[in-house]
Formats: structure tokens, sequence, C-alpha cells
């Protein structure tokens, strides 16, 4: 039996080249392989012995040869394929272990094109292919962690058709990450990312309690390893809707850097949301805006979450808790919950991945798009139209009700006061509409929005919202701006005494 071992991540290699080669396996590798595996004192032949033609092309060419693919892929039940082989000389190849050229890690590194191009694997997913293709009869190795599974199945007599389909499934999945990642960055250096195709592959975390109903199913699939990087789930499993919302969630605390902002969600929109000088203080101001919404919701925490702060939480049913960490004594006040789940990022404030893309459903497609960046100085650089001028602490009301309206379901309409979101409406027809359900659902709460900050995502194309807000006491609001009646939303601040501000910059979230 013959194994046939190049790799870039050398990771583990020796240890395996040297179990194949207990088990009585004859070793072929290739250059930086084959020395790793020779100077580790592995019996190991180098490939040009097989191929009978020396490596060429500044390496460029070194695995393209009928020897090494007609050992890999001839079929070792046909009679014709054996007698074939035979007569060409062709020994087979058992085993193949490969992983690629580390293209992305010299994207990251240099922009560099020459040398960009040369860390194209060819020969490496040549051999996966063909080895993957004929898994009847090859084991094909893509991945480190398997390296002690696969000598397992070997020592155990485990290398079943099964075990083989697996890895066979595994390899053809490396490979087309590999080649849409390159198709993209190709695509994003010369066509701005909008290419003739879109790739978009992600590797799954782990598989959810069911879809968003409980006949679906559902898993959550990661860019670049993020989730597995900065997630730890420490208690529960989460639903499709959990991870959903608290994606949702994680958004808007997030978006505040170092403060101590708490976010609350349901079915995907905030519920809560303030920033107070402590995190208790913040998650007890963010759930006075709707406490009937916040049971059974998600909870955001740009902190460490304390015993203090668990034991509140604790008063209401909570479906998940997201923080940046938990204090031992926390996690053991949120035990007696059953059906709770947390999850930590394992540092000291939340963190996104700042994905440069985005892209949506719809039947038989999707669309694409360049993520969306609510950034801070859209408020600070805002214009200020009116004569009014708003105050400190407007300001900050007016950045908080301009984010948390930018990451929620258009239409919407958020009113913030002191640094706490008092009333939202989010997800309407009518800009009107989630104005006014807004302040109808402030005002079933018993919260006085008085002297409170308004934003909206998109402009208001008419003055009667102005209007509202002034008879509910609205002191100063934030939109993009860019209606054509723009001048008479002016007209209506200036004549009530809000202080008004365009960002000219919308943010529709459909």
């Amino acid at each position: 039996m013959r194994a046939l071992l190049s790799v870039s991540d050398k990771a583990g290699i020796v240890e395996f080249a040297s179990g194949l080669e207990k088990l009585g396996w004859e070793i072929i590798s290739t250059g930086g392989t084959y020395k790793t595996l020779s100077a580790a004192g592995v019996n190991v032949i180098e490939i040009d012995e097989v191929t009978k033609f020396p490596e060429c092309f500044e390496g460029r060419v070194k695995t393209l040869n009928p020897y090494v693919h007609g050992g890999i892929l001839h079929k070792r039940g046909d009679a014709a394929h054996v007698a074939q082989a035979k007569e060409l000389g062709v020994e087979g190849i058992d085993l193949v272990c490969v992983n690629l050229y580390p293209f992305k890690a010299t994207i990251e590194r240099t922009e560099d094109f020459d040398e960009i191009i040369e860390n194209i694997d060819i020969g490496g997913p040549t051999m996966v292919r063909s080895a993957a293709k004929n898994f009847n009869d090859v084991l094909i190795v893509t991945d480190v962690g398997d390296y002690e599974s696969v000598l397992e199945a070997l020592q155990t007599n485990a290398n079943t058709l099964e075990f083989r389909r697996g890895l066979m499934i595994k390899a053809f999945e490396h490979t087309a990450a590999y080649d849409g990642m390159i198709a993209n960055y190709m695509n994003g250096r010369f066509n701005e990312g909008f290419g003739e195709y879109q790739f978009i592959t992600g590797k799954k975390s782990f598989q959810t309690r069911y879809g968003e109903n409980p006949h679906q199913k559902g898993a959550l699939y990661e860019f670049d390893s993020h989730f597995t990087e900065h997630f730890k789930q420490l208690k529960g499993e989460a639903s499709f809707n959990n991870i959903n919302d608290v994606n949702g969630a994680l958004k808007i605390a997030s978006s505040f850097g170092d403060e101590n902002a708490v976010c609350i969600v349901k079915h995907g929109n905030p519920c809560g949301f303030a920033i107070k000088e402590t995190l208790l203080e913040s998650y007890t101001e963010a759930l006075r805006c709707d406490p009937v919404s916040a049971f059974g919701g998600v909870v955001a925490v740009n902190g460490v979450v304390t015993k203090e702060l668990a034991v509140k939480m604790n008063e209401i049913f909570l479906e998940v808790v997201m923080a940046a960490d938990f204090e031992p004594e926390a996690l053991e006040v949120f035990e007696s919950k059953k059906r709770i789940k947390l999850f930590a990022q394992g540092g000291k404030k939340l963190v996104m991945a700042k994905d440069k893309f985005d892209f949506k459903h719809v039947d038989g497609g999707f669309v694409y798009q360049n993520a969306d960046c609510i950034c801070d100085n859209e408020v600070h650089n805002a214009k200020k139209q009116s004569k009014l001028e708003a105050s400190a602490q407007e300001m900050k009301d007016l950045e908080i009700a301009w984010k948390v309206a930018g990451l929620t379901k258009s239409n919407c309409v958020v009113y913030v006061k002191d640094s706490a979101m008092v009333a939202v409406g989010m997800g309407m027809t009518s800009r009107v509409d989630a104005a006014q359900c807004a302040l109808k659902k402030a005002k079933e709460m018993d919260i006085d929005v008085t002297g409170a900050a308004m934003a909206s995502e998109a402009f208001f194309p008419f003055r009667d919202s102005i209007d509202a807000a002034a008879a509910a006491g609205v002191k100063a609001i934030i939109e993009p701006g860019g209606s054509i009646r723009d001048d008479e939303v002016i007209e209506a601040a200036n004549e009530h005494g809000i202080s008004l501000y365009f960002t000219t910059v919308r943010h529709f979230l459909h």
C-alpha cells in the first residue's frame, strides 16, 4: 500500500506518516513535505522517483503526471484497469493526504499579485479531486484533524466504504471552498466584487435544535471560523431563531464601543436598549421600555455579566443571554433556569466579524450587496438644519436612536431619552404609523417621552411626523434628509422648537 503526502500545513504530518509507516505503508512525498519527513527519520520516496520526471518550472509542475494520477484513479476491481496499469507500469496510490497552498493567508498578508498567483495550488486540488473521485479504492485526507481517525480506521479494519465516502465529501467541500475563495478574490480585485458568479461558503459550526419552526432542520455556518473563535455556548442548545435574534442584539449592543450597552431583542427587533453607568442599570432601563415583549427575548450585554446582573435577569424568562463574558457566580445563578441559553465571547466587550458583504435569499436565488455600515461620524458630522442646537445629552440620545434605527427593520422610528430607548416602532409600511405606534406603546407602558430624541433611518416625507413628535414632547430629531419636502420638515422643527439634524445617509433594513 502506498500513500502520497503533500501538505502546506505541516502540523501533525510527521506523526501521521510515522503511523502509516508502522502499518507497513510506503510513503511518497513532494518538496517541503519530503524534506520535513526525511529530516524526521521517516523512510520516504521523493515524487520524481515515481513520476520519472523532475519537478520543473519552479515547482509549478511536479504531480501532474500519469504515474501519479493513474496510480490514484485506476479502478482496483476492474480487470481492464488493472491490466492497463500493469502494462503502463503504473503502481497504485491508495491514500492521498493533501492540504492546499495558503491562498487565504497570502491575500491577507500582501497585495503583491505575482506572489498571490504563485500561491494558487494546481497540483494539490487535482490530486484531491482524483482521489475523491476514486474513493471506492483510495483514502483522501484533507483535514489535519482526521489524521488520528484515519490511522485508527486502518489499524482496526474500519476502512469501510462509508468511512471513505465521508472523507470524499470533505475533499470536494475543501476544493470547492478553495476555488470559490480564489474566484471571489479575483472578482473583488478586478470587478468590484460583482462577477458573473458569487460564491458563498461557510463551515458548519453546529446544528441548531430546529429551523424557524420545529418541522424544519437548521444549522449555523460561519465565515472564517468567526463563531468558533469568538463564541462559546455555555448553556443550552440554540435554535435557528435564537441565533437570528442574537445577531440582531449583538449588532446593536456592540456598535457602541466600550460603553455599557445592553440590548433586548424579540423576534429580530429591539424592544429595549440603554447605556448607563453600570450594566445592571443599563439592563434595568432597557427592560423598562417594553417588559412585555422582553419576556422570552434575547439580551446582548456589552461587557461581563456579574452575579448581581444575573439575579436581575433571572426575574423573568429570557431565551438567550449573549455577553462578552460571565463571572462564575453569574453562571451559578442561571443554572436553575433549564431553558435559557448562554453565549460568551471570552473578552471584556462584544465584537463583530464586520463582514464586508450581505445577502438575502429570494425565490430562485439571492440578492447580494456590500455590507451596510453605521459609522460613528454619521451623527457627529450630521448637518444642523434647525435654528435650535441639540444639547450634549440630546446629541448622545440622537446617536443611540440613529444606530438603533439603522439596525432595525424598516420603516423604523426610535425615541431615546437619557441614553435609554423609551419607544420604538419598526417594520411598518408607513413611517407615520411607525412613529405613532411607538408613542402608543410608550403610553401603554406609562413611559414619558417628553424631552426625548427621535431618529428615523430614512427621511420623513411630510411634516406630519414632526408635528406628532412635537405633540409628544420630542426635543431633537435626526434623519437622513433628501425629501422634496425637506423645507417643510425643517420649518415644522423650527415652529416647534426642535433641533433637527440631517445625516445624508439612509439605512433601510428590509
